[in-house]
């Protein structure tokens, strides 16, 4: 048996910026380390600084985060819920969960977003929400998809995982649906290995999002003093991060800058070194709106076919790089065809998650390192 070639170039590797050890040893300096402790709240109050949003709550990931979204909406059986066929399964299952029915949409062949020209032809009496999906950091169409959402009375949910300090029209994405979530895995620009955080710009939710926050008690208006005592006053459960873990975060928001500015370098020297060669080849590489500045939290190539795909991961596994393909359509999946998705319901999605391949993007990628895999990746030959 042949052996696996020993990988050099990881897919990713977590930033670290060098503080954060010494941001822990202060948190465990203050005493406390479970969740809204000091560094929790430094982390929040910048986040609602520098986006502009109402209130932020941080999370123990995107998808708890996700999970809070759909309990505040009260969704039940009788309720639907539009989200990208091309995303990760968070985005959905955290609806599913409540018993919603997931509505499948199908995304755009440029930016790989929710394709608003299809969004009001899926809306039913039953629909209460639309989740988008900024893919790479890249901003979906939010104008058209939030007058198509006021013209129904539908709330907007922005699942920006990717999208941390990207921009759509001069504003922050996460400031543009009622609600928003982020993840700070350790695959996204700025982590702590496991955590996420809630956005609210819709105000009236606040509130309630506190109580869901905190085991579904009032715990939060005691802390305040605006009440003597806290009690179980609605459905909840668990979600803050211990402040051990936003103690890390808070040291790479605080380097926000220098991170987004290195990852910048990293997108913009893929871009200038494969742009002849995918157009010789076949090949789509991103491209990113007049109107949008992204996050740039990773760089992909869409190959002329599935089974280019497959050879040009081979290839770069050959040479000790790892390059991975990335979603396969939720419509398809076996929980996906539970709620009627079939064959052809999303061409694009389709079409795309079987020639998407996304190249090692980390932080400390050497310009050596990374002009190795522009040289692999340019000695391949499509079909």
């Amino acid at each position: 048996m042949e052996s696996q070639p020993q990988i050099t170039i990881p897919f990713n590797k977590p930033t670290f910026i060098g503080t954060e050890e010494a941001f822990v040893r202060d948190a465990f300096r203050r005493g406390q380390i479970s969740g809204d402790g000091h560094y929790s709240k430094l982390c929040q109050d910048l986040l609602e600084r520098e986006l502009g949003v109402a209130k932020v709550l941080l999370t123990t990931s995107c998808t708890h985060a996700l999970e809070m979204t759909a309990l505040l909406l009260n969704l039940g059986p009788d309720d639907e819920v539009i989200v990208p066929s091309f995303t990760f399964v968070s985005t959905a299952n955290a609806f599913a969960m409540r018993g919603a029915r997931v509505v499948f949409a199908d995304v755009r062949p440029d930016t790989l977003n929710l394709d608003e020209s299809k969004l009001e032809s899926l809306i039913t009496d039953r629909t209460r929400a639309v989740v988008v999906v900024h893919y790479a950091g890249i901003g979906c169409e939010m104008d058209q998809i939030n007058q198509v959402a006021e013209r129904h009375g539908l709330l907007v949910v922005e699942d920006n995982a990717h999208g941390l300090f990207g921009t759509y029209r001069n504003r922050y994405l996460g400031s543009l649906g009622g609600l928003a979530t982020l993840s700070f895995h350790e695959t996204k620009n700025f982590n702590c290995g496991e955590g996420g955080a809630l956005l609210i710009n819709d105000t009236g939710f606040i509130e309630r999002a506190e109580i869901i926050r905190d085991k579904g008690t009032n715990r939060s208006r005691f802390f305040r003093g605006e009440v003597d005592k806290y009690t179980w006053v609605d459905l909840g459960s668990s979600y803050p991060p211990s402040d051990v873990l936003a103690a890390i975060l808070y040291s790479q928001l605080e380097s926000r800058h220098r991170i987004l500015e290195a990852r910048r370098r990293v997108w913009h020297l893929y871009d200038d070194l494969l742009d002849d060669w995918a157009r010789t080849s076949g090949v789509v590489v991103p491209r990113i709106p007049a109107h949008c500045e992204q996050s740039y939290h990773s760089y992909f190539l869409l190959l002329p076919t599935a089974a280019d795909r497959h050879g040009l991961i081979t290839h770069l596994m050959r040479h000790g790089i790892r390059g991975v393909f990335h979603y396969q359509p939720l419509h398809l999946s076996e929980m996906g065809q539970r709620y009627g998705g079939k064959a052809g319901d999303c061409p694009v999605t389709e079409d795309v998650s079987d020639r998407l391949v996304r190249l090692p993007f980390y932080n400390d990628l050497t310009e050596a390192d990374q002009g190795h895999v522009v040289e692999t990746v340019r000695d391949y030959k499509t079909s």
